[in-house]
């Protein structure tokens, strides 16, 4: 058994590599899916030969790759949503009774607690988990790569101060993506602090031109990292 109270699974499933998440509380034999979408049978199929249920659905942000698995999830569980407010006001959807959560906000999952993140950039109210020393960064924070902000809701300006606050989290975090988007699939927050580009602006204005002009004519996937000059 692990020290820690909880574990984490992470699928790769659909077109875009998106990594779905299984949070698995050990002493309640309760189970949280992290953003379900596409085959989102597999993460039951997991959850189930693990003898765990699912009782909460934890969404990182709204857009329809991180989203399109939920009603799979309520077909099968009776779990409870879980957003920020922020996002839910952005999304605009008729939500049937959400948890809707601030920044600071404590979720209880038996005896894992799940602290929510308010980090804007992405989308309004993107959201990361803090477990432990594990962190679910959604579109957030990519290893060595960050979320795009020319999308609706996106704002460069807001994601370069989210990036900086995450940055100072203990340098032992380790971090678990939205997307399979880098040569390994997760790093530790000081691995993040030294090679991913996008936290090597200390200002806001280079931040976004690199974001928004440079960044993707320049790099491809899979991302490797990048040491700052």
């Amino acid at each position: 058994m692990s020290d820690t109270p909880f574990a984490i699974d992470a699928l790769e499933l659909g077109p875009m590599e998106n990594f779905v998440y299984l949070i698995r509380d050990h002493a309640s034999g309760r189970a949280a899916i992290v953003d379900p979408a596409w085959d989102v049978q597999r993460v039951i199929k997991l959850a189930e030969q693990h003898d765990v249920k699912i009782t909460d659905i934890l969404l990182t942000h709204s857009h329809h790759d991180h989203i399109n698995g939920i009603n799979d999830v309520l077909e099968k569980y009776d779990a409870q949503l879980h957003l920020l407010k922020d996002e839910a006001e952005f999304w605009g959807q008729s939500l049937n009774m959400p948890s809707l959560h601030h920044g600071g906000d404590i979720i209880k999952l038996g005896d894992t607690e799940i602290k929510v993140l308010h980090t804007p950039g992405h989308t309004p109210g993107s959201a990361c988990f803090h477990l432990g020393d594990e962190l679910i960064t959604g579109d957030t924070m990519f290893v060595y790569g960050c979320g795009r902000c020319d999308m609706s809701g996106g704002d460069p300006e807001v994601m370069h101060q989210t990036l900086n606050k995450l940055g100072q989290l203990p340098a032992s975090t380790v971090i678990h993506p939205g997307h399979n988007y880098a040569d390994k699939t997760t790093c530790t927050m000081h691995e993040q602090v030294e090679g991913n580009p996008f936290m090597h602006f200390d200002d806001a204005h280079d931040f976004v031109h690199y974001r928004m002009h440079e960044h993707d004519k320049t790099r491809d996937s899979p991302y490797h990292a990048i040491l700052k000059k």
